[in-house]
């Protein structure tokens, strides 16, 4: 028989039974019981979170490859910059329009049917790209990866959410994005070793997504269902099979009935609401719209503070540090994605040992300090490049010969620097030339042109030689030590925690459905804005955006560590503004609470008090 776990304050709230509180000779039973459930943890939930995370590993390997896929993409099909614009962004599009359609797949089709679609589509997807004879095959392509892309991201942080222990809760989940991280470092690598093959490299990139894709459809054969959702769709006795399976052991009845109450007041609530959509119910539900805005808000401040514009940019930083060869950039590009990798890795030691709130203020903190560095690094090396010293034969309607200095020719997308590298004596005949800005890999004319006999030359298009060229890579390299740990999973993660049943797949869509959105924006406006405020300014301006960031997250958002999913529901019953009474909720105060407008007796609940 379960143990009576709440007792009741002064005040005759009720709250969770601590150890001291028992009676002394119940003390090291409570002990190890507590201690034995942490212990217990059966390999069956490891299994099923490794095989949730290859939708993570699928993420972040197929909106990585296309960076180096890109470089053999653009010449076999003969791609404008257009087009390639067209083909990175059309996979981030489609992942935001199906992260909501997955937010309404999840509930009526359950967590592992989604997980399961999205598999098939994954292959078909990497199938269609490996296969392509022209372009609009290419696009259609990534339009159906990021659909698979939207709909894992949606769900599987929510299902590891319902399905794990509370106490291993964050770690697993986080590993979802912990393997996004790691896609992204073999994509990396897969682009070096592939690289060589100008004519197919790119359809083994590519195509190669579809081999995890079919092992994650196996595996999630055997897979079972949310135990949640079998219980809203009235499969009791199959959700509590599952539920002991995941937990190994046949005592779960406490956990059960408070899964089983909260679902049973989900469906009442449902009924009270006149079936009103459930974005509308959350909206005008207090406690669950202070949810819905800490979950929007952290997927916002993930992208604003330019996660994906440093990696994005992080070739370019390398060429500035020197490295001439796209070869040798691949693979320093391979050796960056790694860093992200493990200190990702280091996040899930963390999450449980400091909490989400503190790792994902200390990782934005981290996030500041290094824009600022990369920020001013890029200032430094801006003022302090090459002067003109060649003058070659003037070029008919083209500025580049105006250009006093590399820094002012290289902001100019159709020009490039050609001079002289003489090594520790430093550059000589430095020139700025037109490029082709649909291929600026090579000068249009003059001494840096690929048929000019000149090979002791060199042309660089986007970037420039300076001494200050370290600290730019410097900064590139704190900010992901500080970001991975954080910034990267803790969104995903306390999303998939923050929201009642009855929203928690309306909410995890809405809040991916932003992260989506605004990766999209802030990555299509990045070479405008280095334009219009320089890269000094475009950093900058996202140190101010995580400076917003942080003091946001640091008045609102609470912890959720070792809490069951039923009990962080009650963390946002209090209001922002306005006092009061504390009010101490626990798993079985929060199973027969209710919090979205209206108890069973019909009357206004005091925990929907206006904010």
């Amino acid at each position: 028989m379960a143990k009576n776990t709440a007792v009741k304050n002064a005040n005759g709230n009720v709250r969770p039974r601590k150890l001291y509180d028992a009676p002394d000779d119940e003390k090291l039973e409570l002990k190890l019981d507590s201690i034995t459930s942490k212990a217990k943890t059966p390999c069956f939930v490891y299994v099923l979170t490794f095989f949730s995370a290859l939708g993570g590993f699928l993420f972040g390997y197929d909106t990585g490859v296309i960076s180096g896929a890109m470089i053999l993409l653009r010449l076999h099909f003969s791609l404008s910059s257009l087009w390639q614009e067209l083909v990175v962004s059309v996979t981030l599009a489609a992942a935001a329009v199906f992260a909501l359609v997955g937010g309404c797949l999840n509930d009526r089709l359950g967590r592992r049917t989604v997980i399961m679609t999205a598999s098939i589509i994954f292959s078909v997807g990497a199938v269609c790209m490996g296969i392509s004879i022209d372009k609009y095959m290419l696009l259609t392509g990534r339009i159906v990866i990021g659909a698979g892309i939207g709909l894992t991201s949606t769900t599987i942080p929510m299902y590891l959410a319902e399905c794990t222990p509370p106490h291993i809760r964050g770690r697993l989940v986080s590993t979802h994005i912990a393997m996004v991280a790691g896609g992204q470092f073999i994509a990396s690598v897969l682009d070096g070793i592939f690289g060589w093959d100008k004519k197919n490299g790119w359809r083994y990139m590519l195509g190669l997504a579809g081999i995890p894709a079919f092992v994650q459809f196996v595996g999630f054969i055997f897979m079972p269902e949310s135990p949640r959702w079998l219980i809203t769709s009235g499969q009791e006795v199959k959700a509590r099979r599952v539920l002991q399976a995941m937990r190994g052991q046949l005592d779960i009845d406490e956990e059960f009935e408070s899964i089983k109450n909260s679902c049973h007041e989900a469906e009442q609530a449902e009924h009270a609401s006149g079936h009103k959509p459930v974005i509308v119910q959350m909206l005008q539900t207090p406690a669950v719209r202070r949810a819905l805005l800490i979950g929007c808000g952290l997927q916002i401040i993930q992208q604003v503070v330019g996660i994906n514009t440093v990696l994005y940019y992080s070739a370019t930083i390398i060429h500035m540090t020197g490295v001439k060869g796209d070869e040798a950039a691949i693979w320093l590009a391979a050796v960056t994605a790694c860093a992200y990798f493990l200190f990702t890795i280091l996040g899930l030691y963390l999450v449980e040992k400091i909490g989400r709130r503190a790792l994902t203020l200390g990782s934005l903190m981290g996030a500041i300090v290094s824009l600022g560095w990369l920020a001013v690094g890029f200032q430094l090396s801006s003022q302090n490049t090459p002067h003109m010293t060649l003058t070659e034969l003037p070029i008919l309607n083209s500025t580049c010969g105006a250009y006093s200095t590399c820094n002012q020719c290289m902001l100019d997308l159709n020009c490039g620097f050609c001079y002289v590298d003489n090594g520790n004596a430093g550059i000589s005949n430095s020139s700025c030339l037109p490029a082709d800005y649909d291929n600026p890999w090579s000068a249009k004319s003059g001494r840096c042109k690929k048929s000019s006999d000149k090979s002791d030359v060199t042309w660089a298009y986007d970037y420039c030689p300076t001494p200050y060229s370290w600290m730019p890579m410097v900064g590139l390299v704190l900010y992901l030590v500080f970001f991975a740990p954080g910034m990267g999973p803790m969104p995903w993660t306390i999303n998939s925690e923050i929201y009642p049943l009855w929203a928690r797949s309306t909410g995890n869509a809405a809040a991916t459905f932003f992260n989506w959105v605004f990766n999209l924006a802030v990555s299509m406006s990045f070479i405008s804005m280095t334009e219009t405020l320089t890269r000094f300014g475009t950093f900058l301006l996202y140190a101010g955006l995580a400076c917003i960031g942080l003091l946001v997250l640091f008045l609102f958002l609470p912890e959720t560590k070792g809490k069951a999913l039923e009990e962080v529901e009650g963390v946002f019953a209090q209001p922002w503004c306005g006092g009061v009474h504390t009010i101490e909720y626990n798993t079985k105060t929060i199973q027969y609470v209710h919090i979205r407008g209206l108890n069973r007796d019909g009357r206004e609940s005091e925990l929907d008090s206006p904010e």
